[in-house]
């Protein structure tokens, strides 16, 4: 595993905090308009941290602890969080559990100055997506980042295209809504026919207009869709 060969392999020098260039993304941005959220007690760390990130072309923001990091939680932007393991007061263990779920939109990679196996394992399950040793090699530091900002974009995008199927949807008619819904429960235009009480002719029509409206162009798309959006079933008539 990737987070394992990262936690067990052996430092390389470190960033001397001089600034790259911020390297471009497809959307035309750059890294430096990205979030890295540092969560650390020890001012050098933050400090050291603070250098590699921003070496790196992201925009770094430093917490005290965990507790301040949770104060402000739901007013962050995404990103991707560097949390230490070891603070006092509140762990990065008891941080995970407290996130609520959010590692979608704020991937957390894990830093601990003491490497333990069951320690990665428990911090991977509750959500973690990456464990690194302090201080972190700098070029697994930064795969780690974009592996996190890689969940967050999947994530965007999936929104993206919720929202938009949605609005999709909600321009269909009942009729149409009701063929899409029977579609994707795996429903012949026979046995939609029959559970609406209309002809086979009635609900080719409105079959076309629904997949027109959706732009879709397969029944497989359809049914694709219905699935995704969570609104295959029976049709009522």
């Amino acid at each position: 595993m990737q987070q394992y060969n990262a936690l067990f392999s052996p430092n390389a020098p470190q960033a001397t905090g001089a600034r790259t260039h911020p390297k471009r993304l497809p959307d035309g941005s750059s890294h430096a308009l990205r979030k890295v959220y540092i969560v650390d007690d020890e001012r050098a760390s933050r400090q050291s941290l603070h250098l590699l990130v921003t070496a790196l072309g992201y925009r770094a923001r430093p917490f005290l602890s965990g507790i301040d990091f949770l104060e402000e939680i739901d007013s962050l932007r995404p990103g991707c969080v560097l949390l230490d393991l070891w603070m006092p007061g509140l762990d990065g263990i008891e941080v995970l559990r407290r996130m609520g779920g959010r590692f979608d939109v704020l991937p957390v990679v894990m830093l601990t100055a003491h490497a333990e196996v069951a320690t990665a394992v428990s911090a991977l399950k509750l959500g973690a997506s990456d464990f690194l040793e302090k201080p972190p090699n700098q070029r697994l530091l930064q795969e780690a980042i974009a592996r996190a900002f890689e969940t967050i974009d999947r994530e965007q995008a999936a929104n993206q295209a919720f929202t938009h199927n949605a609005r999709l949807i909600s321009s269909l008619s009942t009729r149409e809504r009701e063929v899409l819904q029977g579609l994707g429960a795996g429903m012949s235009n026979k046995v939609i026919a029959a559970e609406l009480g209309l002809s086979v002719r009635t609900i080719e029509m409105h079959r076309a207009r629904m997949m027109d409206r959706l732009g879709v162009k397969t029944v497989a798309d359809v049914v694709a869709l219905a699935i995704g959006m969570g609104i295959a079933g029976k049709p009522r008539s």
